[in-house]
């Protein structure tokens, strides 16, 4: 008897022990949680700065229709240049994500690109443009310092940068439409205000 009411005090010990670093562990994940917030596309530039006038370009396109970058938008739309090439599999895996963003939020894309010739004509072959205009131009690149792709810069009606980064994911490229709608530079600026805001 005595050996019983001994096993159930340990017993009890022991869940009570086990019920505090439950909760000490489920404190350490929510603090985590607070701090990891969604970041969005980086920011890795040195080009030209959002809130400027994006430079302009006359070029051809691919299949040699003329196409302007920049400037004001004849059909009075957003504008996203997509830095990518045709042998980056990021690229080749966001193609669809883009396409589908384009649909939603109404915007003009550019598919910006550089690489060997039969490079562009296996990427094109495997994937439909539809709307999507696409560009084979190593100095717009270099007008914007673009050193990582895939790398997105959304330019507003009046070709004004508002908002780019660095664009792995389909969360990277909703970040820019919402860094234009929130008034930041980026998701990044955003965060930092808001918390400054708290403190």
């Amino acid at each position: 008897m005595t050996f019983l009411i001994a096993s159930n005090i340990v017993l009890w010990i022991a869940f009570l022990g086990m019920t505090m670093v439950v909760l000490g562990l489920a404190r350490q994940i929510g603090l985590l949680h607070e701090r990891s917030s969604p970041m969005g596309a980086m920011i890795l530039d040195h080009g030209p700065d959002i809130g400027d006038k994006a430079p302009e370009f006359a070029l051809t396109d691919y299949f040699g229709k003329p196409i302007h970058i920049g400037g004001a938008s004849k059909a009075g739309r957003r504008t996203l240049l997509m830095f990518t090439a045709p042998t980056c599999p990021v690229c080749d895996k966001l193609f669809p994500i883009i396409k589908s963003i384009a649909r939603a939020e109404h915007i003009d894309v550019v598919m910006i690109s550089d690489g060997a010739p039969e490079e562009h004509a296996q990427f094109l072959k495997t994937h439909l443009l539809d709307e999507i205009r696409y560009v084979v131009s190593a100095e717009v690149g270099m007008a914007y310092q673009v050193g990582k792709i895939p790398y997105g810069v959304l330019l507003d009606a009046n070709g004004v940068i508002k908002s780019k980064g660095l664009t792995n994911t389909r969360e990277h490229l909703e970040s820019l439409m919402e860094a234009e709608r929130s008034g930041y530079a980026s998701l990044q600026e955003y965060i930092s205000n808001r918390k400054k805001n708290a403190a």
